[in-house]
């Protein structure tokens, strides 16, 4: 009885296979697409298993090869890194419903740190010509994290949002300007405290005072 049934399940899980095609590895994915993450930050896990449908599998994570979470209906699993301890080696596993059948993933390796990260600002030129301009650049330290979308003030006002992976923006008004990298759902946002003054007689000086955050 026993091995009829085991051979039962051997067939029909054979004539599935053969059904959906060739089946591809497990993928294991994560958002954002960084490496480097922070405490406070949430990271996304997304499990795919290539084959049949989403929601033919429970899904778990692991951790350094531990159960880190308890399998799911869900493939996407939404953590936040709450000290530098949750860094480490993570792994999706997926458990077929209809059959006693299992998927592993690649590994995915994040370092989780401390530190607040800084948004800094760099510029194009030291002088500003009357009636021309200067590129103000804003980028993330510490620089092995990604995945950031930038947004930019003057004198407290919101100026521009820019794209993932591109900083810039050109400036002709005279002002006080400062930028903030974020990321992620829930949004988590750099430091801001640096600071440019910008105006029309050519002077370009750093401040280092803080801000208050427009979070």
């Amino acid at each position: 009885m026993g091995a009829t049934l085991l051979c039962e399940l051997g067939l029909f899980l054979l004539c599935t296979l053969l059904s959906t095609g060739h089946t591809e590895d497990a993928v294991l994915t994560i958002e954002p697409n960084s490496f480097s993450f922070f405490i406070g930050e949430s990271v996304t896990f997304i499990c795919d298993m290539n084959e049949g449908e989403d929601t033919d599998w429970y899904y778990k994570i692991t951790k350094d090869g531990q159960k880190f979470t308890p399998y799911s209906t869900h493939k996407d699993s939404t953590l936040q890194m709450t000290y530098t301890g949750d860094g480490g080696e993570y792994q999706c596993s997926g458990s077929w419903k209809r059959a006693y059948y299992t998927k592993n993933s690649n590994t995915v390796s994040i370092t989780v740190l401390a530190d607040q990260p800084k948004a800094q600002i760099t510029s194009d030129m030291r002088d500003i010509p009357v009636g021309g301009s200067v590129t103000l650049t804003c980028s993330v330290n510490p620089s092995s994290s990604s995945g950031w979308k930038y947004c930019w003030y003057r004198d407290n006002t919101t100026v521009d949002v820019v794209s993932p992976s591109n900083g810039r923006i050109s400036v002709s008004q005279e002002g006080l300007y400062r930028c903030r990298g974020g990321r992620g759902n829930p949004g988590y946002y750099t430091e801001d405290r640096q600071q440019v003054h910008v105006n029309t007689t050519g002077e370009f000086i750093f401040s280092s005072r803080n801000t208050k955050s427009d979070r």
